[in-house]
């Protein structure tokens, strides 16, 4: 390949190793070099929660290889790498497992040394290892195998596997590990009985590692390819064969709470880590999909006057943790000092919102018993006046909050909107094939307007197909409002939905 020069400012690449799918194994700097992208170029097998951890500003370019279906072609993905990172973008070309485990990644490295581009290996989990300790299968072990051979079973259309030394692997003592071997599982099981591995040594198909539909299909070397058959395993899958595909008591994956469920979190990113981790804990695989995005806005006359007279106000109302963040952001940008709160009696809707204004060294004088607006306007408007009464929040507020205070007292209130929200989609997520097709069990929905961004964003779904967790009333109407089959939480509270989703995973 010739390369033109380039006047611009170079760029650089990186070859990330995205791991085999779980998002929590992608190291910690694969994370940081993704937030930083201007460019992420991804495969397929590069887990949809590890395409997250992308910069909101990032483009993503989509050069996934299916079996007998390579979408672009390798020497198209050298082109694209050296292209981008010549307009002097920060590219990271996210690769799944290891880049130099069957990945390509050298190929990919030798163009970008010839087209004189700087380039930096990040290494990934390999799927030859991970996979089978989520399975429960350790690849070495003390008793059964003191060494780990890693074989790619890929064949190019009409040919076999590139040459495999199957005499020499047969007469192994140790653990064969085969990637990209689903379609040629007869060749290989064949010609390692054939060069004298017992056809009893123990073996196992492993599908979908690491994620929430992981299978593992145990026999032996000789029953491999039926059950295969018999159970439809699908790509991505690898074969183990070995004494340690015989180990009954490792499994540990599918023994938590929430194994085997798949679910959409779409919070904003940046209040989504919360409940994304007490589900993953549970042992679900999460899928952050924010399809709102916060949007301050706090730059105004009308902020900055309020914030100012702030003394004449005699209560502060919250509605949402994000009210809590954004109204001290505030604080700092105008530059007002927190000791003028001092004299302010403060409401908050629910404990998240508590839990918020804690973390700012602030306690609340009020909460209702029931976390939602009507419930706190009734609240307020009991122990209300003639006061003036403060609400920073979002610009379009839950308008039951003022009604109910100003059927029950004479406050005034000001009703100051400080961010609003904006949808938000991630093109690499195809809402279709996730819930017409099964592959995400639920969506959880944590506002009325996150229901709303995950329809704009879902645009062509059949939402009938969709289960949604809601955390309220209001949240459910909404989902309802779409034809989605709706499940709503005792308490709008995130353990709640959390304690919502192993009362539905019961019932499966």
């Amino acid at each position: 390949m010739n390369y033109e020069q380039n006047t611009k400012k170079q760029g650089k690449v990186w070859l990330v190793g995205a791991g085999p799918s779980d998002q929590e194994l992608l190291t910690v700097k694969g994370k940081r070099l993704l937030s930083e992208a201007d460019v992420i170029v991804y495969d397929r097998l590069a887990g949809q929660g590890v395409l997250t951890y992308g910069a909101e500003h990032a483009e993503y370019i989509d050069v996934g290889k299916h079996s007998g279906n390579h979408r672009v072609r390798q020497s198209e993905i050298n082109q694209i790498l050296v292209r981008e990172a010549m307009e002097g973008k920060k590219v990271v070309r996210l690769k799944g497992g290891d880049p130099f485990v069957f990945g390509r990644g050298a190929e990919e490295a030798e163009e970008l040394k010839k087209a004189g581009i700087p380039f930096e290996i990040v290494p990934g989990v390999t799927s030859a290892v991970s996979v089978p300790a989520y399975q429960g299968i350790p690849v070495t072990h003390r008793d059964a195998a003191s060494s780990l051979h890693i074989i790619t079973a890929h064949k190019k259309e009409g040919h076999e596997p590139d040459e495999i030394p199957f005499r020499e692997l047969a007469g192994v003592k140790g653990t064969l590990v085969f990637l990209m071997g689903v379609s040629t599982l007869p060749f290989l099981c064949a010609n390692l009985i054939r060069e004298g591995m017992d056809p009893q040594t123990p073996a196992a198909i492993l599908e979908r590692g690491t994620t929430a539909r992981q299978r593992k299909i145990t026999g032996t070397l000789e029953t491999l390819e039926a059950l295969a058959k018999e159970t439809k395993i699908q790509t991505p899958a690898i074969i183990v064969v070995g004494e340690v595909c015989a180990c009954r008591s490792l499994e540990w994956y599918d023994k938590r709470p929430l194994a085997g469920m798949k679910i959409m979190v779409t919070r904003p990113k940046e209040q989504s880590s919360r409940l994304a981790g007490m589900l993953r804990e549970e042992g679900a695989e999460v899928l952050e999909a924010p399809a709102i995005r916060i949007v301050p806005e706090v730059e105004n006359e009308r902020v900055s006057q309020v914030l100012f007279h702030i003394q004449k106000y005699q209560w502060i109302v919250f509605t949402s943790p994000t009210g809590v963040e954004v109204f001290w952001s505030a604080l700092r940008q105008h530059r007002v000092d927190v000791r003028s709160l001092s004299h302010l009696r403060i409401a908050v809707i629910g404990s998240g919102t508590a839990r918020a204004l804690e973390a700012q060294g602030m306690y609340a004088d009020l909460m209702p018993e029931v976390y939602d607006g009507e419930h706190l306007g009734a609240a307020l408007g009991e122990v209300l006046s003639d006061e003036h009464i403060l609400i920073p929040r979002a610009k379009i507020g839950n308008p039951e909050l003022i009604r109910e205070i100003k059927k029950r007292s004479g406050a005034l209130i000001e009703d100051l909107p400080i961010y609003d929200t904006h949808y938000e989609a991630y093109g690499f997520i195809n809402y279709q094939e996730e819930f017409e097709q099964g592959k995400t069990d639920y969506v959880m929905f944590t506002s009325a307007s996150t229901v709303r961004g995950f329809a704009q964003a879902a645009k062509g779904l059949d939402f009938s197909k969709v289960q949604a967790l809601c955390i309220g009333k209001q949240t459910k109407a909404a989902a309802d409002h779409y034809g989605m089959q709706t499940f709503m939480a005792e308490q709008p509270t995130l353990e709640a939905m959390v304690a919502l989703v192993k009362e539905r995973k019961r019932t499966w």
